[in-house]
């Protein structure tokens, strides 16, 4: 009778344990797929530091992180991994959070890839970017969190230029002041220099919603870019044609260059690393600079939607935003800057702020064209400046 008592004890005992979450295989141990396009330091970013400070906090969710590559190349290849999948008619995909160019993005959304999981998340509040709503003249509002804002402005030294050009009509008469002193690196050497060539015919054609938000592409719209070219082609008679990214950073380190366009993180980095004056300034002159966002996206048929989805929140929370994307990267945040700032030091804040405010980001920022603009706008140069 004792036995069967004790029995009946060690049982009950066995089915709170169970209850109350004690017992040690009750807990599903879960494993999210993570891919991402970019460079290695996003990689690293999301397998050295992110993923364990959100396993740290959600000890049965692990991350494994797979990198496609940088540039448009490596969005493209998330999404004809997703396509393949769709394709073998698979009921689970293997890919839980994938990291995306806007052109991964609109891809992936016309191709019927994506989860419209954003406005479920907690942290969709906090994003007010317009690159939240269109990704290259296509509707991702709802499907997509922007993990950074990757901006363009002219970096330039206020030891020869303590006023600097606020419209890019006041940095035309600049330059033909100041023969060699701005210097870009035109479409073959890096991405700043298609950024200014595309800021430059949207301030020309004054049609950037069209060009870079709404479309439609038609070819009617590019009937004044030969003017458009012709005044850029004049304006590089005054102006230095650099190296690449780079080079243009090294100019204007060494002090051949005054002025010139370039990536905002690159340039913190270049300062915080101590290859950069740090005197060196930064503008967005109207109606403004191309830049692009780094998104979240969560597929269809994720395997694992629901942890997908606490990660996004985790990582754009305000918190893991200043921490990591703000202080680690000098990346503009993906949410509005406003609801970071109470957790930046006021160095950190007014070093990445103190020349182009949130409000500058807002007015100003701009999109990269759609892409048969972005491919005409390509080939319209090469052509108008041979």
């Amino acid at each position: 009778m004792a036995f069967k008592s004790m029995k009946f004890i060690l049982l009950v005992a066995l089915i709170g344990l169970v209850s109350f979450g004690m017992f040690a295989f009750a807990a599903e141990k879960i494993t999210i797929n993570l891919v991402t396009a970019g460079d290695q330091n996003m990689v690293d970013l999301f397998q050295n530091v992110l993923g364990p400070e959100f396993t740290k906090l959600n000890p049965d969710i692990s991350i494994m992180v797979v990198g496609t590559g940088p540039g448009d190349s490596g969005s493209q290849k998330i999404v004809e991994k997703l396509n393949a999948q769709k394709s073998a008619g698979k009921e689970a995909w293997d890919i839980d959070v994938a990291i995306v160019h806007e052109i991964g993005a609109s891809m992936a959304l016309q191709g019927g890839l994506l989860s419209k999981y954003a406005l479920k998340a907690k942290t969709y509040q906090y994003v007010t970017s317009p690159a939240a709503k269109r990704a290259l003249g296509t509707d991702v509002e709802g499907y997509v969190i922007p993990m950074f804002q990757s901006q363009t402005a002219l970096a330039y030294n206020p030891k020869y230029l303590p006023k600097p050009p606020k419209t890019f009509e006041e940095l035309v008469a600049w330059t033909k002041s100041n023969p060699q002193k701005f210097g870009y690196n035109g479409l073959k050497n890096g991405a700043s220099g298609v950024s200014f060539v595309a800021s430059w015919l949207y301030w020309k054609t004054n049609n950037y919603k069209i060009l870079a938000q709404e479309g439609p592409y038609d070819k009617k719209y590019e009937a004044d870019w030969d003017q458009a070219f012709n005044s850029l082609k004049d304006f590089n008679k005054s102006v230095v044609m650099t190296a690449g990214n780079a080079g243009t950073l090294d100019m204007l380190s060494r002090g051949e260059l005054w002025m010139g366009p370039v990536w905002v993180d690159m340039f913190y980095t270049w300062i915080a690393d101590g290859r950069l004056d740090p005197n060196l300034k930064i503008t967005l002159p109207a109606p403004g600079m191309a830049g692009q966002p780094m998104y979240y996206v969560i597929p269809t048929k994720a395997s694992h939607a629901e942890a997908a989805q606490k990660f996004i929140e985790f990582v754009t929370s305000p918190q893991a935003q200043a921490k990591y994307i703000v202080e680690k990267f000098n990346w503009y945040p993906g949410i509005d800057g406003k609801y970071v700032k109470k957790y930046l030091t006021k160095e950190t804040w007014n070093k990445l702020f103190k020349d182009i405010s949130p409000a500058d980001l807002q007015k100003n920022g701009k999109a990269f064209p759609l892409k048969p603009y972005y491919t005409d706008m390509m080939e319209a140069y090469e052509k108008a400046m041979k």
